[in-house]
């Protein structure tokens, strides 16, 4: 398939870079991952600005109606900073969601304060035991006179602690719906979690016949939940591409400066392997992200086949790559003064966020008909 860039989306990864380079140097991503919340305000309101924020929101709704392949290339440059903050559960999957639900009066009150900046949101789907959407959903709906009330809980709910809104999955005597609940109201725990990657804030949502209301119809919330999250995907694997092919410069750059026995430590052939190596993961992780982004955006009948590949491939790239940045910075690349574990514990977290990828690779050889 060809793959052209056009000169728009090449100034918006210069854009992007500038802005990433600016706003989420090292220092600032260690001052926000030490935060409850991981969250900028004036870097967040830039980001609303400059339309990265509304990127997949229509132009009714004040977004930049942009699609796959433009979150692709934002999504790199994110991946390859380590940004902290809440744009993979704001600004990618509650639009995404929107966009599945058919809900206007939703849309209309909710995307243009996204949009702007004003207003954060997240989305609630993994239980127990499940990274993706658990095959028997355990959080229940039930309508109470002429308003719902929801119970149960959810697990590694994106930017919780920070979300004044989050859309949570539950089932009802009609069916699995989206149920917006606010997270401030009564019957509403959420707890903090302590994961492998501080740069991504993740929460326990315990709800306890806590207020909601029904977005869409009862019966496709399934459906449309793994839309969303098929969405977040195309960003999702662009960030591990991003991410991958940082931490390759990263380890080349310190290949040819740090001297050893009189030579750079680039020069020695079991270095070079290594670099050699770490070079083939990125680039091709950076081409799978990208053919998944062009597949989606064209709508091609090997999509999610596509996208399955390309999240199985990148998420174990990406841990390679940071894995063995590590080892080619020696003694230095293990403490926490270094940026490099950083970059380790974003693969690991990235790499089972939307499931495994051995889930990946089973759900690719299902579209596949193997």
């Amino acid at each position: 398939m060809p793959f052209s860039v056009t000169d728009e989306q090449r100034a918006l990864r210069s854009t992007v870079a500038d802005l990433m380079a600016k706003r989420s140097p090292e220092s600032a991503v260690r001052a926000l991952m030490a935060t409850d919340t991981g969250f900028d305000p004036a870097m967040w309101q830039e980001m609303a600005a400059m339309g990265l924020v509304g990127l997949l929101i229509g132009e009714q709704y004040g977004g930049a109606g942009a699609g796959p392949v433009e979150l692709g290339i934002v999504a790199e440059e994110m991946g390859a900073a380590l940004l902290v903050g809440p744009y993979l559960s704001t600004a990618v999957l509650v639009p995404s969601l929107l966009a599945g639900v058919s809900d206007a009066a939703e849309s209309a009150a909710v995307l243009p304060r996204i949009a702007s900046g004003e207003l954060i949101a997240s989305v609630a789907f993994a239980e127990d035991g499940s990274a993706r959407i658990p095959s028997t959903i355990a959080t229940s709906a039930r309508a109470v006179g002429e308003r719902w009330e929801v119970t149960g809980s959810k697990q590694f709910v994106l930017d919780g602690a920070l979300a004044e809104l989050v859309y949570v999955l539950a089932v009802a005597d009609a069916g699995p719906g989206v149920f917006a609940v606010k997270t401030d109201a009564p019957g509403v725990e959420v707890t903090p979690l302590t994961t492998v990657d501080p740069t991504r804030k993740q929460c326990r949502l315990q709800l306890s016949g806590a207020p909601a209301r029904l977005v869409g119809q009862l019966g496709s919330g399934v459906e449309v939940f793994n839309a969303a999250l098929d969405c977040a995907a195309v960003a999702l694997v662009g960030e591990q591409a991003g991410g991958a092919r940082r931490v390759t410069h990263m380890a080349a750059e310190y290949a040819k400066t740090r001297y050893q026995f009189g030579r750079a430590i680039g020069s020695f052939q079991a270095v070079k392997h290594m670099c050699a190596d770490m070079l083939l993961e990125a680039e091709s992780a950076v081409s799978a992200a990208r053919f998944a982004a062009e597949s989606v955006a064209r709508q091609s009948p090997s999509r999610i086949a596509d996208l399955a590949l390309a999240q199985g491939y990148c998420s174990d790239a990406f841990v390679f790559v940071a894995a063995t940045n590590i080892q080619v910075h020696g003694g230095i690349g293990f403490t926490w003064e270094h940026p490099a574990h950083l970059y380790l514990r974003r693969a690991r977290s990235d790499a089972q966020l939307l499931g495994s990828p051995s889930w990946h690779r089973e759900r690719y050889l299902q579209e596949i008909g193997a």
